[in-house]
């Protein structure tokens, strides 16, 4: 996997020293010598992973890195700071500051190409929620960047995955303030309270005593449920190795001992931040992908819908061998409500009947407003005279009880009338099936409404 990696440096040697390290591994390496031009690119979409250093004139990598996490358009950018300052209280300021990681100088080749790939990995799934989730403002996509700008990374729920007890009290201890601690020492029963638990961050000691860390990780991994959740792993000094193993794997993020509490504290919380992100995103998407196919008045499935899935059934009814029928209901001088009532009431009116019809039929029944006051349902393995039987059902449904309106204040009585047709087999199409069943609805109207009419082929 390649990426476009964003060195910025204000030493033109550091900026070719760390281009030409990137471009040998296939990197496309974009430069930049100053905050202001990097916050230009980044603000461009130009770049997936930034490498930023802190000490430079003007405006150092602290404020970069800060306005880059308060900007809606460049916060989802990974930002790692490569510095010569070492002390503990540099690196968290760094973090503070929203920076994914900070890593002190002369940094090891096998290390920071690990980082960024792991990063760019992250990053690519991050943006292809972005891509599906933005296509319109209305669902909100908006307000989720507004508010992981805004986010603490406080408040979330870690699993620490530790069987040495000294280790995971210092652990909680520091994390108290900001988090909400599990400790879990068997990391098979760790891998099932991380499925049922909905944590925002799993956090792995490397050294468990009879089990191997890395296979937790993977499995982790693997897990539908916990594919998303940031892991972050406790490793010792000696571990280096499988600390790069582990972001291969898939971790986000790690931590070498002894473990600063700051920085711990830090780092979590942007894991936090990171899941929260990732879900808001994904319920975006959910939710425009239901607004797609779901009526907003009646929550009923829509035309598109129908017109979706009603083949794939037809096709299903024609390889099994087994009936299929559609009815098309249409509430009667529905105009009239609306004229004479007001609209209100109408889609009052729109919203009890739709509770009718779906109470009528069975839950594998497609049921869908077609538009206005006309509603589908589609039957698989019903044939026309357990069709019609369904369709008697929902007329005097519908006619038996009056329909509240004006919050109940009022009530109106209500009919509807119902055209009735069956599949023909493979010389039937979805087009052709609710044309009959439409003529028919027409019949039933012409005969004085209030009635079921079947077609006749």
């Amino acid at each position: 996997m390649t990426a476009r990696i964003l060195v910025v440096d204000d030493v033109p040697a550091n900026l070719k020293l760390l281009e030409a390290r990137l471009t040998a591994e296939y990197f496309e390496v974009v430069t930049a010598s100053s905050g202001p031009e990097a916050l230009a690119i980044c603000e461009r979409a130009q770049c997936d992973v930034v490498l930023l250093d802190v000490m430079m004139p003007g405006m150092n990598g602290f404020e970069v890195c800060r306005r880059l996490k308060a900007d809606p358009k460049t916060h989802h950018i990974p930002v790692v700071m490569i510095t010569a300052l070492d002390q503990p209280s540099d690196r968290v300021t760094g973090l503070e500051a929203g920076a994914d990681d900070f890593l002190t100088k002369p940094v090891a080749d096998v290390a920071l190409l690990a980082r960024i790939r792991s990063l760019a990995r992250l990053k690519l799934l991050g943006d292809e929620l972005r891509l599906r989730a933005q296509t319109t403002r209305e669902i909100g996509m908006s307000d989720t960047l507004m508010e992981a700008v805004a986010d603490t990374g406080e408040g979330g729920r870690v699993l620490l995955v530790d069987d040495r007890p000294s280790s995971a009290e210092r652990i909680c201890k520091a994390l108290a303030r900001t988090q909400t601690v599990d400790v879990e020492p068997e990391p098979q029963e760790a891998l099932f309270r991380a499925a049922e638990g909905d944590y925002d961050v799993v956090v792995v000691a490397l050294s468990l005593a009879d089990f191997d860390a890395l296979r937790l990780c993977a499995q982790l991994r693997s897990l539908e449920r916990t594919r998303m959740t940031p892991i972050v792993l406790i490793a010792d000094p000696e571990q280096n190795a499988r600390v790069l193993r582990g972001l291969e794997v898939g971790v986000n993020d790690y931590l070498m001992r002894p473990i600063e509490p700051n920085e711990l504290t830090a780092r979590i919380r942007t894991q936090v931040r990171r899941r929260r992100y990732t879900a808001r995103l994904r319920d975006n998407l959910q939710t425009s992908m239901e607004l797609a196919i779901t009526d907003g008045l009646t929550g009923l499935n829509n035309r598109r819908y129908m017109e979706m899935h009603l083949q794939t059934l037809l096709d299903q009814a024609e390889s099994r061998g087994r009936p299929l029928s559609a009815l098309v209901a249409d509430i009667d001088l529905f105009k009239g409500v609306n004229d004479g009532f007001g609209h209100d009431a109408g889609d009052e009116v729109l919203r009890e009947f739709s509770r009718r019809l779906k109470a009528s039929v069975r839950g594998i029944d497609l049921v869908c407003r077609l538009g206005g006051e006309e509603f589908v349902v589609v039957m698989p393995e019903t044939d026309a005279q357990v069709a019609r039987v369904v369709a008697e059902r929902i007329r005097s449904k519908t006619a038996a009880q009056p329909f509240a309106i004006a919050g109940g204040a009022q009530s109106i009585d209500v009919t509807v009338s119902v055209g009735v047709a069956s599949f023909l087999g493979k010389s039937d199409d979805a087009a052709a099936l609710l044309k009959r069943a439409d003529v028919a609805l027409y019949r039933a109207k012409a005969d004085g409404r209030n009635r079921v009419v079947a077609d006749a082929a």
